[in-house]
């Protein structure tokens, strides 16, 4: 598990006191810290206590949340807290510090650590800055609540032709409730998983994007995300196949299921006999975010997409980076050598579309094509 501690009003409390006061104030925060954290939690398990820039501290603990309650995970995080606060109150009086947290659970059966570990800390720390660290009770209320009322929208991004910059197809984004912390896709998606609730989201998802294309009478192909998770699980395919026959106008050709690379496929027993009945069905299949922390060689060896997505992490700058300009030469050798078409992700600027062109790229896609929006008017 991460947790992050925020300090928020960490530049009051150092416009307070003199900046020889301050330092010494942050430097017996940091002691108080190490004491708290080492009464509150056994030492085997703390894996690692981190500063960032003194206002906010990042905690990494060992935390089995299927056999821990949810009740005992939040009393030890909020009595980290307070007696914390507690005991450099005893000592300064004339100062009030405010600590915010956050957490969030990192998943033991993804691949990539490094990247869970990132994307968790994200999570935390946005509910931390933002006063968002509701409970874990909470949390499952509001995705119980989203999925029941279907509370998401979807958008549509444009995918171009790179050399006729005509419109070849659209990907469908996600979006939580408006102007709550769900709204982020990334803060939705991950509560989701820790909650179990992964694949009914993703459904959800599914039903809106059909919906859509049958109201406005799109024609072009359609990219839908799912993760190694949803479709994977047994029940998929089945389900899948029982939607789209109430939308017998939208034919499996049309649709591009996306695989999301920044998920482990090891160990997910349906996954590849899925998308085997996928493509027998006529849907083709997509690996996303080529180039990022987990998309590897094995697992593009391992699904043979029909399409190769590049991740914006290799695009961006490319025009200024040897570096991504060999990466990107790599993936397209790839792509040449198992029939893959290859699409560009996350393209900003005419720099990196011009270095792309030069390459002759498929198909493109970023906000210089244009950006999310009902599908309606994405064309």
């Amino acid at each position: 598990m991460v947790i992050v501690y925020h300090i928020d009003n960490y530049d009051e409390m150092k416009q307070q006191l003199s900046s020889p006061d301050f330092q010494k104030y942050i430097t017996e925060l940091k002691r108080t810290f190490q004491e708290v954290v080492q009464s509150v939690l056994s030492t085997e398990n703390v894996l690692s206590l981190h500063d960032f820039f003194s206002e906010n501290f990042t905690l990494l603990v060992r935390v089995d949340y299927r056999s821990e309650t949810s009740e005992n995970v939040e009393k030890a995080i909020w009595q980290i807290a307070d007696n914390v606060q507690t005991s450099l109150k005893e000592k300064h009086q004339i100062i009030n510090m405010s600590l915010n947290t956050g957490y969030a659970f990192i998943e033991k059966n993804n691949g990539f650590l490094q990247e869970t570990i990132v994307k968790a800390h994200q999570i935390a720390f946005l509910m931390a800055v933002e006063r968002q660290a509701f409970k874990y009770d909470e949390m499952a209320n509001k995705i119980k609540k989203i999925i029941v009322n279907k509370e998401i929208r979807v958008l549509a991004q444009p995918i171009l032709d790179m050399e006729t910059k005509e419109v070849r197809a659209c990907e469908m984004l996600t979006r939580g409730p408006c102007g709550t912390s769900l709204e982020s896709p990334l803060r939705l998606f991950s509560i989701a998983k820790q909650m179990k609730c992964l694949y009914d989201l993703e459904m959800i998802v599914l039903d809106k994007t059909l919906e859509q294309i049958k109201s406005t009478t799109w024609k072009q192909d359609i990219f839908i995300n799912f993760t190694p998770l949803t479709i994977g699980n047994h029940r998929f395919v089945r389900e899948l196949m029982k939607k789209m026959k109430k939308y017998k106008e939208i034919t499996p050709k049309r649709i591009t299921i996306e695989v999301t690379e920044r998920e482990s496929i090891e160990g997910l027993q349906y996954f590849i006999p899925n998308l085997r009945s996928l493509r027998e069905m006529g849907f083709r299949i997509a690996v996303d975010d080529t180039g990022s922390g987990y998309a590897s060689l094995h697992s593009i060896n391992e699904i043979m997409p029909d399409i190769i997505k590049i991740d914006r992490s290799v695009i961006q700058n490319i025009d200024k980076s040897s570096v991504k300009e060999s990466m990107l030469k790599g993936i397209l050798l790839i792509a040449k050598e198992i029939g893959s078409i290859v699409v560009a992700e996350g393209i900003e600027n005419e720099e990196e579309a011009l270095v792309l062109s030069r390459y002759n790229i498929d198909l493109a896609q970023g906000y210089f094509y244009g950006r999310p929006a009902s599908l309606n008017r994405s064309i």
